[in-house]
C-alpha cells in the first residue's frame, strides 16, 4: 500500500483517473481548469476522457505491470466507474494513493456485497436474497413473492443485467438469461418489488478530514431503466429530503469514502426512503450541478481527492438535466450520420449542451446531456424536455 498522503495535493500536481468515460472526461475538464495535469487509464483508446487529458494510458486493467507504469508520476488516482476489476484499484493503491480506496470499490461494485453492507450497518433497503442456482431462485421467489426483480450481482448498470419477474413460469427464462453461463453459474440478487412513489438520489462529497458536503437531492425519472430527467429541487416534503441526505452522509462515513459518491433511493408512498444502490463516484443525476451550483460535482471530486476544502453546494437556481441517448441521432426519418438539431435545442433560453465525444450513436447509449436552469423546477423540466424534442426533430 502506498504511504498515506495527508497534505493537500495542490494545482500543478498530476491526477490519475481510472476509466475513460464521460465522467472521467468531465473530471479532467474540471481538474485542468483548476491547474492540475490529468492522466487517464483506460482499456480503450477511443474514449471521451482522451480529449480532456494531458496523457492517456491504454492497456489491460488486470495487467499489474501496465498499471504500475501508468501510475508513475501520479500524485493521486480516483475512478470514474465502478465496473472496473478490483485488481486494478489494488495494484494502483500499492504505488499511489487511490481515493476512494479500493475497498469502497470492492463493496459497491457487487450488489450482494453492497446489500450485505447496508444490512450490517442498519440502512433500510428492499428485501432481497442472493441467488446462486435455479433452485435457489425458486426458493427466493417463494420467500419474497412476486413481482420481483432479478439482477446480476456485478457489472450491471442502466438497466443491464435485470429481469422483472411477474409470474412463476418466468423463473426458468430469467435464470437462463442472467444466471446460466458457460463458465458456471453467475451470482444474482433477487429484490422484492417496491411499489415506490418516486426515485431520488443524493450526491455528496467527503473529504480527508471526514467533512461531508451534500448536494440537494435530485428527483429522477427513468425510461427503459436509464435515467431520463433529473431535477432539483425534488418537490418532496422536507422530512423525506432530510432523511435521504442524512442516510447518504452516514453511508459515506461508514464506507470511509474520500471523494464523491451518490446514493440512490426509492421513496415509498408512505414517505419512507429505501436505499436502492450506491455509486462510489460522480453520478449522472449530478450533472446539473455544473450549471446550477456554486461547485460542480466534478470540481468537488477534485477537491475531495486532493485533500482541499470542499466547495459550497449551494444551488443558485432550479435546474433539470435530460440525457441525450443515441436514439436522438437515430430518430425515425433522420438521414444516416446527420446530427440532431442543436441550434433548435439551444434556442430554448437557459439550456446548455454537453456532448461527450462518442463517435457511434446506439440506442440507449449516453451521448451527452442537456441542462436547463429556470425560475421554477417545473419550468426547468419543461425547457430541457422541449430542447431535447427540438433536437430530435432536426
Amino acid at each position: 500500500m502506498a504511504p498515506a498522503q495527508t497534505n493537500p495535493i495542490l494545482p500543478g500536481s498530476t491526477l490519475g483517473i481510472l476509466g475513460g468515460g464521460q465522467l472521467g472526461a468531465m473530471f479532467a475538464a474540471a481538474a485542468r481548469r483548476m491547474g492540475y495535469r490529468v492522466e487517464a487509464i483506460s482499456d480503450v483508446a477511443d474514449c471521451p476522457a482522451a480529449i480532456h487529458c494531458d496523457r492517456l494510458h491504454v492497456g489491460d486493467y488486470t495487467d499489474a505491470a501496465f498499471l504500475s507504469r501508468a501510475a508513475t508520476g501520479l500524485d493521486v488516482v480516483t475512478f470514474e466507474f465502478e465496473n472496473i476489476p478490483i485488481v486494478a484499484g489494488r495494484a494502483l493503491a500499492a504505488v499511489v494513493p487511490v481515493r476512494p480506496c479500493p475497498e469502497v470499490l470492492f463493496t459497491t461494485q457487487d450488489r450482494g456485497r453492497e446489500k450485505a453492507f447496508l444490512v450490517r450497518e442498519g440502512f433500510a433497503c428492499a428485501p432481497h436474497r442472493v441467488v446462486r442456482s435455479l433452485d435457489g431462485l425458486r426458493a427466493a421467489v417463494a420467500e419474497l413473492g412476486l413481482p420481483a426483480v432479478l439482477k446480476t450481482a456485478a457489472f450491471g448498470y442502466d438497466g443491464k443485467g435485470q429481469f422483472r419477474l411477474t409470474a412463476e413460469h418466468e423463473i426458468d427464462a430469467a435464470w437462463a438469461m442472467l444466471g446460466a453461463h458457460a463458465t458456471g453459474p453467475q451470482e444474482l440478487v433477487l429484490e422484492g418489488w417496491i411499489d415506490f412513489d418516486c426515485e431520488i438520489s443524493v450526491v455528496a462529497a467527503r473529504g480527508l478530514d471526514g467533512v461531508i458536503a451534500p448536494f440537494a437531492p435530485s428527483r429522477n425519472t427513468h425510461a427503459r431503466h436509464i435515467l431520463d430527467v433529473a431535477s432539483v429541487p425534488a418537490a418532496l416534503p422536507d422530512p423525506v429530503l432530510q432523511a435521504a441526505t442524512a442516510t447518504a452522509e452516514r453511508i459515506l462515513t461508514a464506507l470511509g469514502v474520500v471523494g464523491v459518491a451518490c446514493v440512490e433511493f426509492f421513496v415509498t408512498k408512505d414517505g419512507r426512503v429505501l436505499v436502492n444502490e450506491i455509486a462510489p463516484r460522480t453520478h449522472n443525476s449530478g450533472h446539473l450541478t455544473i450549471e446550477a451550483c456554486d461547485t460542480s460535482q466534478f470540481e468537488q471530486q477534485v477537491r475531495a481527492v486532493c485533500g482541499l476544502p470542499l466547495g459550497s453546494t449551494r444551488q443558485r437556481s432550479p435546474a433539470a438535466m435530460a440525457n441525450l441517448l443515441g436514439d436522438c441521432w437515430l430518430a425515425s426519418g433522420r438521414a444516416a450520420g446527420r446530427e440532431p438539431d442543436w441550434a433548435a435545442a439551444l434556442g430554448v433560453p437557459g439550456v446548455t449542451l454537453h456532448l461527450y465525444g462518442k463517435n457511434e450513436p446506439r440506442p440507449g447509449r449516453k451521448m451527452g446531456h442537456l441542462t436547463a436552469v429556470a425560475d421554477t423546477v417545473r419550468e426547468a423540466i419543461e425547457k430541457v424536455t422541449r430542447a431535447r424534442q427540438l433536437a430530435s426533430r432536426g
